[in-house]
């Protein structure tokens, strides 16, 4: 009976959004940078517990900044698993903002929202990213821009990568796999793609059963000379050998170039 576990783990997941959307409002707004990102990491790992997702990570998560991670981008899951392993600032698409209770919540960690469509947005937040970036702070970005089906990467987009040149700072990529236990394949439960919508992917997930998201840690990195568009490639490649060790397929999407 799935669709009873889906309706517990649902209810559980309401359940913590609403009691962050309060402590955000009661707690939060005066506390310090340190007990925010506390309590960001924590409330990410009761909502992995609560979906019913299994994290299990290889290699060693960041401990502090500066610091940019790079990622493949896969589903909505991905940020909390993220955060799951250490705070991190975020830059997200702008409609996030505008969600009930999720925009609230995303600003209230530090999330930077970015008009995906304009270039002068993009020049704005990647001011905006190397400020984060001096004050010694981790920013996490998926420079594929978009998710995917998790059978593959898409090219990397390199506007974003232009903060860690400017600052400067260093780089840490990093892979994610979400991955049906019982069969060991790619778990398609979590698939946010396309004209799917965010309800019908949360369900699928609350309703999977031996889910687990696999994350791989890189070596952080300096860009040794490269310009952006170099820098992106050779991230690209790296997150996807990260990936590869992670079971993942050896398809990788080159028919576009990075921006």
């Amino acid at each position: 009976m799935r669709w009873l576990t889906g309706v517990w783990r649902a209810a559980k997941v309401i359940a913590l959004i609403l009691r962050g959307h309060w402590r955000i409002r009661r707690d939060l707004q005066s506390a310090t940078a340190e007990q925010r990102g506390q309590a960001v990491v924590q409330w990410s790992r009761d909502m992995l517990q609560a979906l019913g997702v299994d994290l299990r990570q290889h290699g060693q998560a960041p401990a502090r900044g500066p610091l940019l991670i790079v990622c493949n981008h896969v589903t909505w899951l991905d940020i909390l698993v993220l955060h799951a392993c250490g705070h991190a600032r975020f830059v997200s698409k702008s409609e996030v903002h505008h969600w009930p209770l999720i925009g609230t919540m995303a600003a209230a960690a530090g999330t930077l929202f970015i008009e995906r469509s304009s270039r002068r947005d993009a020049m704005r937040v990647v001011h905006h990213m190397v400020e984060v970036l001096h004050a010694g702070d981790v920013l996490a970005i998926f420079p594929e821009g978009t998710t995917s089906d998790g059978l593959g990467l898409l090219p990397f987009h390199a506007n974003l990568i232009q903060a860690a040149l400017s600052a400067p700072a260093p780089v840490l990529p990093a892979a994610l796999r979400y991955v049906d236990a019982h069969s060991g394949q790619t778990s398609q439960a979590v698939s946010f793609v396309g004209d799917e919508s965010l309800v019908d992917s949360v369900w699928r997930t609350v309703c999977a059963r031996g889910l687990q998201v696999h994350l791989a840690w890189g070596e952080p990195q300096t860009d040794d000379g490269r310009d952006r568009r170099a820098w992106a490639r050779d991230l690209q490649q790296q997150v996807h050998a990260l990936w590869q060790g992670l079971g993942g397929a050896a398809r990788t999407d080159q028919t576009n170039q990075p921006l």
